[in-house]
């Protein structure tokens, strides 16, 4: 099995299935044994066919005398690995990546005419490269969704936040690559400690431009391999959630409840914080994901995090006013992550709808837990309105008690007056996030 057909067989399990990409993905490149060279442009193709989608069916029907809808599955990914490959990729001849859907439409598709019709659809594609269709303009939302691959729902929402010129930018940032950062534990090493451990192993490590502690990797490979992780000397993360633990502000010998802790991130975040001293609970309300979590902290020789299985909606007595630091990092839409989830733009909105009422839930309940005088932070990494300022609205009519406080962030991003804060990705060039900071009083 050779790259183009491992991005095939991973957009058809995406298709069918509807899993998430990344995981579909890393299942096919583990089963097909590919190097790190076609593993990476396996994830390339299926990443960028995924960003592109709605852009490469407008230019393939131009060119279709059936509708794409009306196709099996795996013609329609073979259709679209190769649109993608001519129109976004310059180092691949446009033969090859007609051939290679053509061969590949033969060996997975039912239809002994599939593979002359997909030879026929793209080399058609090919011929007008230099006279694609034109996007009609007269409605920007049909437009920039065509143009940028996120739905309608979508971009009508982004256009109501941000107006076109930056709902564009972010629609271009979000079909970006997401860079990948790593956060140094303090506990074990330094920032020049662990390049040196990374640069001794290939791996090209800058610090990243304005956050601390944290360092831009390049040229990783599979993380796992490395010495440095297997020691425990780094975490991945992006710095958006490490400034939702910054808002935090917690310290040595403080009590932490981190109320939806999985994969453990944020949690890691804290102990180094705090030093590994003071204790962090550190909960989920999946079985399996305690044991993930307390397998980070062992890598990382964090002694001071509890990994528990708990539900955040339910209430604990023993926990009632015994917190000095609770992080609600909430159950969300996940919009803000698109660049290393690209499918999450395609799921059905619907669902979307009750998020609030989950989210409000899980803030009244972790409310309780917090001590007089101490901090609860809510977190997502979402863009809508609906489930981050308006969440916390509604939750402060319901409790007098709480009050939202500014806090201080990295001077590139500047102090937060006002206690709530929405990061971009085309802005800040992190994740989608919000972060909200609320003291309870006594």
């Amino acid at each position: 099995m050779d790259a183009r057909e491992a991005a095939l067989l991973a957009l058809n399990d995406c298709q069918r299935q509807g899993g998430w990409s990344d995981a579909i993905l890393k299942k096919r490149l583990a089963s097909a044994g590919l190097d790190s060279r076609d593993g990476a442009l396996a994830t390339q193709l299926c990443f960028g066919v995924l960003q592109n989608r709605l852009l490469l069916d407008f230019y393939l029907s131009h060119f279709s005398n059936l509708p794409l809808k009306r196709m099996e599955g795996r013609v329609v990914e073979a259709l679209r690995l190769g649109a993608y490959q001519m129109l976004f990729l310059d180092k691949i001849p446009h033969s090859a990546a007609v051939n290679a859907s053509v061969e590949l439409t033969r060996k997975h598709c039912k239809n002994p005419r599939a593979a002359g019709m997909v030879n026929g659809i793209l080399r058609s594609l090919e011929r007008s490269l230099n006279n694609l269709p034109t996007i009609p303009q007269t409605d920007p939302v049909s437009y920039l969704s065509t143009l940028y691959s996120h739905p309608e729902w979508l971009v009508r929402e982004l256009l109501a936040a941000l107006g076109r010129e930056e709902t564009a930018k972010l629609l271009a940032a979000n079909n970006g690559q997401a860079p990948i950062t790593a956060m140094v534990n303090r506990t074990q090493t330094t920032v020049q400690g662990l390049i040196q451990s990374l640069e001794g192993e290939g791996v090209q490590a800058r610090p990243h431009p304005w956050l601390a502690d944290c360092l831009i990797l390049e040229k990783t490979g599979k993380l796992e391999r490395l010495t440095a992780f297997q020691k425990g000397l780094f975490y991945i993360q992006d710095p958006a959630s490490r400034l939702a633990v910054g808002a935090l502000s917690a310290g040595p010998g403080m009590r932490v409840l981190d109320c939806c802790a999985a994969p453990g991130g944020k949690s890691f975040a804290c102990a180094i914080q705090m030093e590994d001293r003071g204790t962090v609970i550190a909960c989920d309300l999946h079985p399996h994901k305690k044991k993930l979590i307390q397998a980070g902290a062992d890598r990382l020789g964090l002694r001071n995090i509890v990994p528990m299985t708990a539900d955040g909606k339910i209430f604990r007595e023993e926990w009632e006013n015994s917190f000095d630091r609770v992080l609600v990092d909430a159950p969300c839409s996940g919009l803000g992550v698109i660049r290393k989830k690209p499918d999450i733009r395609y799921k059905d909105p619907e669902p979307l709808a009750g998020l609030p009422q989950v989210q409000r839930a899980i803030l009244d309940n972790a409310a309780r837990y917090v001590k007089p005088g101490g901090v609860l932070v809510y977190s997502t990494c979402t863009l809508l309105r609906r489930e981050n300022e308006d969440v916390v609205l509604s939750f402060l009519s319901g409790h007098p008690d709480f009050k939202l406080e500014g806090f201080r962030l990295p001077e590139y991003v500047g102090d937060v007056k006002s206690g709530m804060l929405t990061l971009w990705p085309h802005r800040q060039g992190t994740d989608g996030f919000f972060i909200s900071k609320l003291r309870k009083e006594g």
